[in-house]
């Protein structure tokens, strides 16, 4: 399992670097900055999984989620919004102020790349993931 550089218990936050390690550890993940300096965006053979706001505090990232768990989601937590600039019905804005603790944000980041690498064509997901 991936370990984080920094020792955050079990229901802490993350902060940036925690989140862009975790995200760059996905296999054949990209990190790149398409439309400013202050928003990273994380994709999987060009198709975005996460972006996250360098300027914002608490910090926010956008994940993909399927439309019942998002909705779900949105709920159970009120750091969990629509997504920011996305399609409302497929992401999700995650403020990460602590409501949202570290074990789950990893496994909705796990969601995000899955539900983009699912929609990969099969010989994009050879050339990428094999």
């Amino acid at each position: 399992m991936f370990k984080f550089r920094h020792n955050l218990q079990k229901n802490e936050g993350m902060d940036i670097e925690s989140v862009r390690e975790y995200c760059i550890s996905k296999k054949a993940a990209a990190e790149s900055m398409p439309f400013d300096d202050t928003t990273l965006v994380f994709k999987i053979a060009g198709k975005i999984f996460a972006l996250a706001s360098l300027d914002t505090h608490p910090l926010r990232i956008n994940l993909k989620c399927n439309p019942e768990k998002a909705v779900d989601l949105r709920e159970r937590f009120e750091s969990v919004r629509p997504g920011y600039h996305m399609n409302k019905t497929h992401w999700n804005t995650i403020e990460i102020n602590g409501e949202v603790s570290r074990d789950l944000l990893i496994k909705l980041i796990d969601h995000s790349y899955n539900l983009v690498k699912a929609k990969l064509t099969k010989k994009v997901r050879e050339k990428y993931l094999l």
